[in-house]
């Protein structure tokens, strides 16, 4: 399973259908959470994905909106009886922001929280997995982050296998493994019932910030590319000064790259009644885009 679940996709204001900025993907039961608007613990209620699988928190930059939630969610997840350390992982400052956040309302947690400062290029690396900080342009010390899959088997081809006297049992594994095996004084390469290597899964999450090489350069080839998409093309001077993107800038970025689904998020307050003129604009350029909303699910498959 690798699953992405939009709990806040609102800008810097919250709307009454969009949270601030929060974003949960669940891999294989693990969850990440990439920023922590306020109101995130109320979005995973709704949403019910519990907490307890909960294992890291990235944070792409200390602006209010990505980050306010952090204080209710721990709270409830010690008053709910978690013992198992958290992980905040973030930019220059989260050592400072971790402590705040442990000490507010005169509340002793029952769990430690772990903070761990990334800078770009930093790698997290974890079972099948790892988690990549990008550089980005924002008005405060900021980073992306990319979770990469490691690569993935071949596909086993059982059929074959049998076809070729191969019992099934635990030489399938072996060949599955790229060990050859022995059959009957024959020898059975992995490499003719085994496919080829599968590249692993890319998610892309940018946060806020202009455009930049950094981010192209890791969105090559990504399965899913989430980008700040503020502003409309006609707001363009102001998504420059407060360091933001336009949906035109997200999708002419998506289209360089190659990635597969663009996702457009971070949408700005003035768009609460209509956000046609960012989905407009992003279709003259990349066709596979949408624009998220709060509590939207995105299934991302293996790679064939």
């Amino acid at each position: 399973m690798l699953r992405i679940l939009f709990l806040g996709t609102g800008g810097s204001l919250p709307t009454r259908n969009r949270n601030p900025s929060a974003i949960m993907i669940n891999r294989e039961g693990e969850l990440l959470l990439f920023d922590c608007g306020e109101g995130t613990q109320q979005q995973m209620m709704r949403a019910k994905t519990g907490m307890k699988a909960l294992t890291s928190i990235f944070i792409t930059h200390f602006h209010a909106d990505h980050m306010l939630g952090i204080p209710g969610l721990i709270q409830t997840m010690s008053f709910l009886g978690r013992a198992e350390p958290l992980r905040i992982y973030g930019p220059q400052r989260v050592k400072e922001f971790v402590k705040i956040f442990s000490e507010l309302g005169y509340y002793k947690l029952r769990f430690e929280l772990e903070a761990i400062e990334l800078v770009p290029g930093d790698v997290v690396v974890r079972d099948g997995y790892c988690i990549q900080a990008i550089e980005t342009d924002h008005s405060v010390p900021s980073l992306g982050y990319a979770l990469l899959e490691d690569s993935l088997r071949g596909r086993f081809n059982r059929e074959k296998a049998i076809s070729l006297g191969v019992p099934p049992g635990p030489l399938f594994s072996r060949l599955h493994s790229g060990m050859d095996v022995e059959v009957n004084g024959r020898m059975i390469r992995s490499e003719d019932v085994v496919g080829r290597i599968r590249p692993g899964r890319k998610i892309v999450y940018t946060g806020d910030t202009r455009p930049c090489d950094s981010i192209l350069k890791v969105s090559m080839g990504a399965d899913v590319l989430i980008h700040d998409s503020t502003l409309a093309s006609d707001q363009e001077e102001w998504a420059k000064e407060s360091k933001h993107s336009t949906a035109f800038e997200a999708a002419t970025l998506a289209k360089e790259a190659g990635v597969d689904h663009l996702v457009l998020t971070h949408i700005s307050s003035r768009y609460t009644d209509d956000v046609s003129p960012l989905l407009r604009e992003a279709q003259s350029i990349f066709e596979n885009v949408i624009i998220a909303e709060d509590l939207m699910e995105m299934d991302i498959p293996l790679k064939k």
